[in-house]
C-alpha cells in the first residue's frame, strides 16, 4: 500500500515490480541492491535536467547552465526531493543502517532516488524516466532562487554578513542528546552585532549548524 502511494507521487506505475523493489534496496540489506540502477539513474537525471535548463533558459551561457545543473543534481537537492517523497519510509536497509537511522542519511536517500529514475527507465523508456524526473524537478526549480541555488545556508549567511560589514556568526554546541549510535546535536548560531541567536537540531553537528544558519539567514533577510 505504501509503495502504491510512492508510485502515485512519482506518477509511474511499475509493470516490473521487482525493479521498484531493487531500487529501494540498500546494499546493506542484500546482494540484489540498487547501485547499478543508481548508475543508470544518474545519467538519466543529468540528461533530463540539462535538456530542461537548455530549453527553459535560452539566454544563459554554458557556464551558468553547468552551474545550475551541478547544483540541481547534487546530493543535497536529491535528498531534499527524496524527503518530500518520504522515500526513507520505503527503503530496505540492513540492521546496522536501520539502527543508525540510515533512512534519514542524505547519501542513502539521494542514491535511492537516482536508482528509482534508473528503474523507471528500465521499466519503460527514456521519455517516461525524463517525465518522472521533471515532475519532481520543475516545481523545485520554479520555487528556487537561481542566484543562490547550490549555496548552503552557512555560506549564504556569511556572504550576507560580509556584504553588510558585520562580523561572522559564532556556532556553539548547546546539547547532545541520545545514545552514541543515534545522537542529535543542538547548535546555536549567534550574531552578536544583531543581538540574534538561533538554534538548529540535527543528526550531526554540521546539519545542526546549517539549520541554525538558515534560521538566522531567513530572519535577517526578511527583516533587514
Amino acid at each position: 500500500m505504501k509503495r502504491a502511494a510512492l508510485c502515485k507521487q512519482l506518477g509511474h506505475q511499475f509493470a516490473q515490480t521487482q525493479l521498484l523493489q531493487r531500487a529501494l534496496t540498500h546494499r546493506s540489506y542484500g546482494a540484489a541492491h540498487n547501485e547499478r540502477l543508481e548508475f543508470l539513474g544518474d545519467s538519466v537525471l543529468n540528461c533530463a535536467v540539462a535538456k530542461y535548463l537548455f530549453d527553459a533558459f535560452p539566454d544563459l551561457p554554458e557556464g551558468e547552465l553547468s552551474r545550475l545543473r551541478s547544483n540541481l543534481v547534487n546530493q543535497q537537492t536529491l535528498a531534499l526531493l527524496a524527503q518530500q517523497l518520504n522515500l526513507g519510509e520505503h527503503l530496505l536497509l540492513g540492521e546496522g543502517e536501520r539502527k543508525s537511522a540510515g533512512f534519514r542519511r542524505p547519501s542513502i536517500l539521494a542514491d535511492a532516488l537516482e536508482a528509482l529514475f534508473g528503474a523507471v527507465l528500465q521499466d519503460a523508456d527514456f521519455a517516461e524516466a525524463e517525465r518522472v524526473v521533471l515532475g519532481l524537478y520543475v516545481p523545485f526549480i520554479a520555487r528556487a532562487d537561481l542566484q543562490t541555488l547550490g549555496k548552503d545556508a552557512k555560506t549564504l549567511l556569511q556572504e550576507h554578513l560580509q556584504g553588510n560589514k558585520l562580523a561572522l556568526p559564532q556556532y556553539s554546541v548547546v546539547e547532545i542528546k541520545g545514545e552514541a549510535h543515534s545522537q542529535t546535536f543542538v547548535v546555536s548560531c549567534e550574531i552578536a552585532q544583531l543581538g540574534l541567536i538561533t538554534q538548529g537540531e540535527g543528526a550531526s553537528r554540521r546539519i545542526a549548524e546549517q539549520i541554525a544558519a538558515n534560521k538566522a539567514y531567513q530572519q535577517i533577510t526578511r527583516n533587514p
